[in-house]
C-alpha cells in the first residue's frame, strides 16, 4: 500500500487533477470521462486514494497537524519547552500555549493543513459525487467499499478540522461558483452530516479480512466506520469552545445521552464482531514500526505515509543525535511525555516504560558506527511508543520516516464503551470493557483493586475513565480533545501545573526522589537498563557497583552548575499561556480570511490570540 500511495498521485496527476492548496479555489474535472472513471473499479479506487495524498503534503497532516495540534494536555508537551520564547522567535511552540495567533509564521501560508484539509475534502467530494451517480453501489459491493471509505475520509478530514478550528466552512459537494465563498458553519450541522454518512458508510464497508479490499489496516474497514462515529458522537455530545463561549451543544439532537447511545451501539457492535483482537500493547507498536499493516489486531486504520513521507518518528520517536545502528535519520524526540507522567503509572504497568523514555541515543559514535543510550533531562523526556529500533529498514529521507500514523486502535474502542455504558448508568457492564485493556498491562491482584475503585460509583467510573485514557493514549494525540469534550481542560491543566511544581522541589507524592537518574550506556536496544528514577532507587552499594561497571548519571532535578530547578517555573507556567478552555482553538490563519470574500472571521472565541 505504501507503495501504491506514490502510484496513486502519479495517477492522479496523468489524470489531469490539478488541485490548489486554498480552500476556497476548485480543482478541475479530471480530463478522463468522469463516467468511465467511476464506473470502473481501478480508475475509481484511484481517484479516492487521492485523498491520502493530501494527507501526506508537506504542511498537512505530515508535517504541521500531527506534530503540533495534540500539544499541550496534562501528558504531552514539546520537549525542553521554554514557555518565555512562545513569539515569534519560536512560532512553533506559540502554536501549542493556547494562545495562538492567526499569524504564526508555521501556519499562515496557503498551502498549510487548514488549505489541504480542504483539498483533500473536495477530493473526498468528487469521488462521492462520481460514484454515486455512476459506481452502481447498489449492485457492486465493491464499489459501495470505494463510496463507503469516500464518505469516511472525509468524515476523518471534518472532525479534525472542527477540533481545530472549531466551527468551518461547510463543503459537502464539489466547488462551484455558488459555493466558492462560504462562512463559518455551526459544527451541530457538521456532526449530524457526518454521523449520518458513516451510518451510511457502514452498510458499505466490509469487515477487517472480510474482503481482499480490507486486509490491510491502509484502508477503511466497518470496524474503522464505527469506531469513528463513536468519536464523532462524543465530540458532539460533549463540551467545545463556541462562537458564544466553551459549552455543551444545545441542539437536543446531540444531546449527551443520545450520543452515548451512538457510542455503546457501535463500539460494541465492533466488540461483538470480533474481527479485531488487542494482543500485546507492546506488540501493537512494534507493528506499527515494522510497517505490519495486516488487519484484523489492534490497528483499526491508519493514515498511510509512503517510504519517503510522514513525519511520526520524526515528531514522536525516541530521540537519535546521529545516523546510528538503527536508523539514517538523526531525529525524534520533538514531543514528549509532561514529566510527571512517569510517576502517573504503577510501578508495574507495562505501559509506563513504553510510553515514557528518559534517553536518548549519542551522536558521538563508537569504532562499529553504533551509538550508545545517554540520559536527557527531566524535561526532555522522549515518548517510546514509536522507535527507529523497532523499524525493519532504514529511513530514507532526512526529514520523513514512512512510518503510518495509527488514528484509531481497538484499546480506543474498549475505553468509549467504558464510558458510554457508565454514562448511560451501567457501570458494572462498563467494567467489562475496560478491564480487557487493564489485564493485557497489569498484575491480576491490580486490575482486582482498579475494580473495587472504579465500580464504586458512577463518578469513580468516569474518574478511572479520566485516567487510564491518559495512561493508554499519552502520545497519540487524543488527550486535548477528551479534556476538552469533557469540560475538565481548565482544572485539569491547572492540577498539571501544580503536580509539575511539587516534582520540581519534590515534595508531596513526589518527596523522597533521588537526586540522580544512572544509565548503562548500552548500544544495545534490548539491554537499556535504568537506575534512580523511583523511590528507593538511591542504594549507596548499588551505586558504586554501577560506577565500577561503567554506568554514566545525571543530575536529574537540579542543575549541577546553577544549582536551580531544571523545571522552572517558566517551564511550569508556559504549558498554557491563557485560560486553556477559552483558547483551546486554533484561529482560521489569516491568508485564508483575506481570501474569503468577507465571510471569514476570528471574531468572538474561535482562538484569536490575546496577543
Amino acid at each position: 500500500m505504501k507503495k501504491y500511495i506514490n502510484d496513486t498521485l502519479l495517477s492522479v496527476i496523468i489524470a489531469g487533477v490539478t488541485l490548489s492548496s486554498c480552500d476556497v479555489d476548485a480543482p478541475t474535472k479530471s480530463s478522463l470521462d468522469e463516467s468511465t472513471t467511476f464506473s470502473t473499479y481501478s480508475l475509481a479506487e484511484a481517484e479516492l486514494m487521492s485523498v491520502n495524498v493530501s494527507f501526506g503534503e508537506t504542511n498537512s497532516y505530515r508535517g504541521r497537524f500531527l506534530p503540533y495540534y495534540g500539544l499541550n494536555s496534562d501528558v504531552e508537551v514539546g520537549s525542553g519547552t521554554q514557555p518565555s520564547k512562545a513569539n515569534a522567535n519560536n512560532e512553533k511552540q506559540a502554536l501549542w500555549n493556547y494562545d495562538t495567533s492567526a499569524n504564526n509564521p508555521q501556519m499562515n501560508t496557503d498551502n498549510n493543513a487548514y488549505g489541504k484539509f480542504y483539498e483533500g475534502i473536495e477530493r473526498a467530494n468528487l469521488a462521492i459525487e462520481g460514484l454515486r451517480k455512476y459506481g452502481n453501489v447498489k449492485n457492486n459491493p465493491d464499489m459501495a467499499q470505494l463510496l463507503g471509505e469516500a464518505l469516511t475520509l472525509r468524515a476523518v478530514i471534518y472532525t479534525d478540522l472542527t477540533k481545530a478550528w472549531g466551527d468551518v466552512p461547510a463543503r459537502f459537494k464539489p466547488n462551484n461558483n455558488d459555493n466558492i465563498y462560504l462562512p463559518r458553519t455551526n459544527r451541530d450541522s457538521i456532526y449530524k452530516v457526518l454521523l449520518s454518512d458513516l451510518k451510511e458508510a457502514s452498510n458499505y464497508c466490509y469487515w477487517p479480512n472480510q474482503n481482499a479490499i480490507t486486509k490491510t489496516t491502509e484502508r477503511v474497514s466497518k470496524s474503522f466506520v464505527k469506531a469513528l462515529r463513536a468519536r464523532i458522537a462524543l465530540y458532539a455530545g460533549g463540551y467545545g469552545l463556541r462562537g458564544d463561549g466553551y459549552r455543551l451543544s444545545k441542539d437536543p439532537e446531540l444531546a449527551p445521552e443520545k450520543m452515548y447511545r451512538i457510542v455503546k451501539d457501535e463500539c460494541e457492535a465492533i466488540i461483538d464482531a470480533k474481527r479485531n483482537e488487542l494482543g500485546s500493547f507492546k506488540e501493537n507498536f512494534i507493528k506499527l514500526c515494522e510497517d505490519n499493516v495486516t488487519a484484523g489486531g489492534e490497528s483499526l486504520w491508519e493514515i498511510p505515509f509512503s517510504d519517503g513521507r510522514g513525519r511520526v518518528l520524526y515528531t514522536l520517536g525516541v530521540k537519535h543525535n546521529s545516523k546510528d545502528q538503527y536508523t539514517g535519520q538523526a531525529q525524534g524526540g520533538v514531543n514528549g511525555p509532561t514529566p510527571t507522567l512517569y510517576y502517573a503509572y504503577d510501578p508495574e504497568d507495562a505501559r509506563r516504560d513504553i510510553t515514557c523514555v528518559p534517553y536518548d541515543w549519542s551522536k558521538d559514535l563508537d569504532s562499529k558506527g553504533n551509538a550508545y543510550v545517554q540520559l536527557r533531562a527531566v524535561n526532555k523526556w522522549c515518548f517510546g511508543k514509536l522507535r527507529y529500533e523497532w523499524m525493519k529498514r532504514k529511513v530514507t529521507s532526512t526529514n520523513d520516516d514512512g512510518i503510518n500514523w495509527q488514528y484509531m486502535r481497538l484499546a480506543d474502542v474498549y475505553l468509549m464503551a467504558a464510558e458510554a455504558e457508565n454514562a448511560l448508568g451501567n457501570t458494572s457492564k462498563a467494567w467489562t470493557y475496560m478491564e480487557p485493556v487493564l489485564a493485557r498491562v497489569l498484575p491480576a491482584s491490580k486490575v482486582a483493586a482498579l475494580k473495587t475503585k472504579y465500580t464504586a460509583s458512577r463518578q469513580a467510573f468516569f474518574d478511572g475513565i479520566v485516567e487510564q485514557r491518559a495512561l493508554e493514549f499519552a502520545g497519540e494525540s487524543l488527550r486535548k480533545a477528551d479534556l476538552i469534550r469533557w469540560g475538565i481542560i481548565d482544572s485539569k491543566m491547572k492540577e498539571e501545573t501544580e503536580k509539575l511544581a511539587a516534582l520540581a522541589n519534590r515534595t508531596g507524592q513526589y518527596a523522597g526522589l533521588p537526586d540522580k537518574v544512572y544509565i548503562n550506556g548500552t548500544t544495545d536496544a534490548t539491554n537499556i537498563k535504568i537506575y534512580g528514577l523511583d523511590k528507593g532507587e538511591d542504594d549507596d552499594t548499588v551505586i558504586k557497583r554501577l560506577k565500577a561497571e561503567g554506568w554514566t548519571s545525571k543530575n536529574w532535578f537540579v542543575d549541577s552548575k546553577t544549582g536551580l530547578n531544571i523545571l522552572t517555573d517558566d517551564y511550569i507556567g508556559g504549558l498554557y499561556a491563557v485560560k486553556p478552555s477559552t483558547h483551546c482553538l486554533w484561529p482560521i490563519w489569516q491568508t485564508f480570511i483575506d481570501k474569503s470574500n468577507g465571510l471569514l472571521n476570528n471574531n468572538g472565541n474561535y482562538g484569536q490570540s490575546s496577543n
